[in-house]
């Protein structure tokens, strides 16, 4: 092309390209963010580099094993749980040599006395003790994916590698299955005779299910309570429950019974009776199992108290509504603690409602609440509605309790306070009861002949009404089972001259 003017032509060049897509390429990569360096501290113990088939990769400066490490698709998750395992990282590193580690004894912290010992890490012991404290506590699986356990965990010991609720479950039925080979060891290896209790119940879904505990002396002669069983059963009948007890016997390798206790349900007879012939048929039995059949103490004596609490079940179903009536708003209660100061009442107990089938808590609430007979007649004047609201329940007779309900309670309480304490001591699993039986026996007849003697008429008919329910079970000596005297007799304390005595005074004399 000329330029006009008669001048030379000069030729216009460009400087930039004729295609649109090639020049903004070229603007991009003007522009592009220059690489910034890693902020990781992970990456002081591996190496960038990029492999023959052009992927991003890190190498571990200890062991040499990659792992992919493209910022787009990789994080370092993968980086950080490596190096906290590699074997051939430093730290990681055994060095056979433990470290000291100082316990000092409980409740003596600040006096310098304690244990030295030795310590090193070690992963699978940290996992069996994680495991044993969460069968021991009764944590849920869960609780090793908290946030302030793993936080715990990063601190007093950042090197441990905290498995998941999956883990922990196996861990703890493989710490059961030890367990279990290491008893049925002993139950194998061991010469002692085994004594066993058994119970059932349904629960809310009408399953039934049984328990079986085994209590025997080791060697060392100590006691131990171990839990053998615990499963469904067809039904609550004898032979259901005997079939079920032989099968667990059968799978612990356990032939050397001495004793059964249960309760006084007729479907136990049935099955003692049942578990009599199958041991005498193994040949373990002592005097073909005549005193295999032990009656559970305290669930007499629970059938004794019941029948005593019958007589004055008015007084105490009005004691229950007061305080049922008292605790049934925090500004009832507001109130009442209000009535207890002015009338200067010193007393640490405080109302509570207990469950009407146990008397063990029936026993605990009236125990609490004849201590508060004025605050209850103080707080009547105060609020309007307690009186009326009582008398008109749907229960004939329940009303605000008088001066007579509060006497029956006083007396009821103190004599079901010696059958409370009875109780806590025939139903300890750390020692031994069997020495003792008879002597709780003894006291309560003595117990139940004093009150039934007494002046006041609603108590003597009480004790009278629970000393034929004791007579049903132990006022006839053949009926009893002849391991309670046996194991007095054993005693060194007593030998077999209290036992004569003891049994003339009760049988003979009394």
């Amino acid at each position: 092309m000329s330029q006009q003017g008669g001048g030379a032509s000069t030729p216009y060049v460009s400087d930039q390209s004729s295609n649109p897509r090639d020049s903004s390429e070229m603007i991009a990569t003007s522009r592009k963010r220059k690489n910034m360096k890693a902020r990781s501290d992970v990456w002081e113990h591996y190496t960038k580099f990029v492999n023959e088939e052009g992927e991003q990769k890190a190498r571990c400066r200890y062991c040499e094993k990659e792992f992919h490490s493209d910022p787009r698709r990789n994080g370092t998750s993968a980086l950080k749980t490596h190096i906290a395992s590699c074997k051939k990282f430093p730290p990681n590193i055994n060095t056979k040599q433990t470290q000291l580690n100082y316990q000092p004894i409980k409740g003596q912290e600040g006096d310098g006395s304690g244990t030295l010992t030795t310590w090193k890490f070690d992963q699978e012991a940290i996992r069996n003790a994680l495991a044993r404290m969460v069968i021991v506590d009764e944590l849920p699986f869960k609780f090793v994916e908290n946030e302030g356990f793993r936080d715990l965990m990063s601190t007093a010991c950042p090197r441990f590698r905290i498995p998941s609720r999956s883990t922990i479950t196996r861990d703890c039925f493989k710490f059961f299955l030890d367990e279990r080979l290491k008893l049925k060891k002993i139950f194998k290896q061991s010469s002692q005779m085994i004594c066993l209790t058994t119970d059932t119940w349904s629960s809310l879904q009408r399953i039934n299910y049984m328990v079986l505990t085994a209590h025997y002396i080791d060697n060392d002669w100590k006691l131990h309570k171990k839990i053998i069983n615990f499963c469904q059963i067809s039904s609550h009948k004898g032979e259901a429950i005997g079939k079920a007890v032989e099968k667990c016997l059968l799978e612990w390798g356990i032939d050397k019974v001495f004793t059964i206790t249960v309760d006084n349900a007729s479907s136990n007879d049935v099955a003692v009776g049942y578990l009599r012939r199958r041991i005498n048929n193994w040949g373990s039995s002592v005097l073909q199992g005549k005193y295999l059949h032990m009656r559970c103490i305290a669930h007499i004596i629970n059938l004794v108290v019941c029948d005593g609490l019958k007589e004055v079940g008015i007084s105490v179903d009005r004691v229950r509504a007061a305080v049922k009536y008292v605790r049934g708003s925090p500004a009832r209660l507001k109130l009442f603690k209000e009535c207890v100061e002015v009338e200067r009442i010193q007393s640490k107990s405080s109302l509570c409602l207990d469950v009407s089938t146990r008397w063990n808590s029936t026993y605990l609430m009236l125990n609490a609440a004849e201590k508060f007979e004025k605050a209850f007649e103080r707080f009547d004047d105060q609020d309007p509605f307690f009186g009326s609201e009582l008398d008109s329940g749907d229960v004939d007779g329940i009303r605000k309790p008088d001066h007579e309900d509060w006497e029956n309670v006083r007396r009821m309480a103190t004599l079901l306070q010696n059958f409370y304490e009875l109780t806590i001591r025939v139903s300890g699993s750390l020692y031994v009861t069997s020495n003792t039986l008879f002597h709780e026996i003894s006291e309560v007849e003595c117990l139940l002949k004093q009150w039934s003697e007494s002046d006041a008429y609603k108590l003597g008919m009480m004790a009278r009404r629970m000393k034929e329910k004791y007579d049903k079970y132990w006022g006839d000596i053949e009926k009893m089972n002849k391991l309670i005297y046996i194991a007095v007799v054993l005693d060194p304390r007593n030998k077999m001259d209290f036992v004569k005595f003891a049994l003339i005074d009760i049988y003979i004399w009394g």
